[in-house]
């Protein structure tokens, strides 16, 4: 795959999971994947998706940067929305919150197998708590 179309595909992606189309993740993952060292079915991805869309309202990714080699992939992203349940392990608040995501993915045949993430899970408890943001 070009650099090109990697970029279209993960932009459709990103695409897609904003407008809550986890129908479409089959285009995208392939149906086992290996998720933060775990290897876990498709729907399983997806099932962690959908929770933090149901727990975060206008959970929202956007794309800041996005570096691709080869058939890797690593994308730092802004999210943002307002936790309305249990999230994380962390109590909603009514406040919103912004934090980055980075991800890292390993594709094959236009597809992603491997996917790492982290979350900036500080700024989240910050923001909950309702302290200022540090820069």
């Amino acid at each position: 795959m070009s650099v090109a179309d990697l970029r279209r595909v993960y932009a459709d992606y990103l695409e897609a999971a904003n407008a809550r189309e986890f129908h479409r993740m089959a285009d995208f993952a392939h149906d086992t994947i290996v998720f933060n060292g775990e290897t876990v079915s498709r729907d399983d991805y997806v099932a962690a998706m959908r929770q933090a869309v149901d727990s975060v309202r206008d959970y929202t990714w956007r794309l800041d940067d996005l570096v691709i080699e080869g058939e890797r992939a690593a994308a730092r992203l802004t999210v943002t929305g307002t936790p309305v349940r249990e999230w994380r392990g962390l109590q909603p608040t009514g406040r919103a919150v912004s934090f980055t995501e980075c991800a890292f993915y390993h594709f094959r045949d236009g597809r992603f197998e491997r996917m790492w993430y982290l979350l900036d899970t500080r700024a989240i408890e910050d923001q909950l708590a309702g302290l200022p943001r540090s820069s």
